[in-house]
Order: structure tokens, then C-alpha cells, then sequence
């Protein structure tokens, strides 16, 4: 078996990720604020400029796509903080070290650009993505935001998000107050 890779993407691979995203937002409608029937009806030119706004990094062996993240900045707090987002990995590649490489990937993403901290939004509820993040070395805050997805009826009126953040190369490692 060949070994994971993650490539960014450029704005010319558009397409592609427009592929990889619908297919994320189709099989895991409750992992995603957008619906795949939304993001369908985008025109060329959202697309291009959504990969423009961020960086999008696809996982895959062998030419075939195994997941999806990007990093971004827009909605942070200052100049020093990035977002990791969109984070999804096939169901039969779950397991193998997918969600890992693309981690990684976006933690090197986001320290190239100089960054001092990544987060990522996980559901408190979401023990396993907790425990994920956590062993990656991103740490829970107090920060919470109701959850929003849409499409999905969500049981718990409470359900929200956490933001956890990875501090970055030569950070103090303090997490910042505001995201």
C-alpha cells in the first residue's frame, strides 16, 4: 500500500475540491454548517475564490482522495491566529492516519505563514474528536459557540462547539483570549 500524501491545493484545482467538499458535505451533513446542496449550485467563480481565501489541503494514496482540510484565517482574531476547518476523511480511510497527515500538514500550513496558533472547532459532545485534537496537542478553552448545521435537526437546543488551539512554533504557548 502506497503511503498518505497531502498536497495544497491552488486555485486551479478548484474543481477537484469542489468534488472532494461535496462528497464531504453529502456523507457527513452533520459535520458541516453548509449543505452539499447549497455548495452545488456555486458558480466557478466562488469556488476559485474560496481557494483563494484559504489554503485547501486533500489527503490521498494512489490518486484517489481520502480527505480534506483547510486553514485559513478569515473570522480570527488578529494576525497570529489561523483556523483549521472543513477537516473530513472518508469513512473506509478513517483509522489509518488520514486525519493525522492532514493535521500536520495544516499545522506546517499555518506556521509557514506565520501563525502563532491554529484552532480548531470541535463539538463538545464529540468525544472521540476531542480526544483526537487533544492528542495532537490542541488544548480546550473556554470558548463556545452554539452548534449550526445546516439541513440537520440538531436534538440538543444546547449543542455547541469548543474552540481547542495549537500553539505554533516558538509561541509562549499561551492560548489567546479572543479567536
Amino acid at each position: 500500500m502506497s503511503e498518505i500524501t497531502v498536497r495544497r491545493l491552488t486555485e486551479e484545482d478548484w474543481a477537484e475540491y469542489r468534488e472532494v467538499r461535496l462528497r464531504a458535505l453529502r456523507e457527513s451533513p452533520e459535520a458541516f454548517v453548509a449543505s452539499a446542496e447549497e455548495e452545488a449550485d456555486y458558480s466557478e467563480d466562488r469556488w476559485r475564490a474560496r481557494m483563494r481565501r484559504s489554503q485547501r489541503l486533500l489527503a490521498g494514496r494512489d490518486g484517489e482522495a481520502l480527505g480534506v482540510a483547510s486553514v485559513g484565517t478569515e473570522g480570527t482574531s488578529g494576525d497570529t491566529v489561523g483556523e483549521l476547518f472543513g477537516l473530513w476523511v472518508t469513512p473506509e480511510a478513517r483509522g489509518t492516519g488520514v486525519a493525522r497527515r492532514l493535521l500536520e500538514a495544516g499545522a506546517r500550513a499555518a506556521r509557514e505563514d506565520g501563525l502563532k496558533h491554529l484552532v480548531y472547532w470541535v463539538g463538545t459532545d464529540n468525544g472521540r474528536a476531542v480526544a483526537f485534537a487533544s492528542s495532537f496537542g490542541f488544548r480546550p478553552t473556554d470558548n463556545r459557540r452554539p452548534m449550526e448545521i445546516k439541513g440537520v435537526d440538531i436534538d440538543d437546543d444546547d449543542a455547541e462547539e469548543m474552540a481547542m488551539v495549537l500553539p505554533l512554533g516558538s509561541s509562549s504557548g499561551d492560548i489567546p483570549t479572543s479567536l
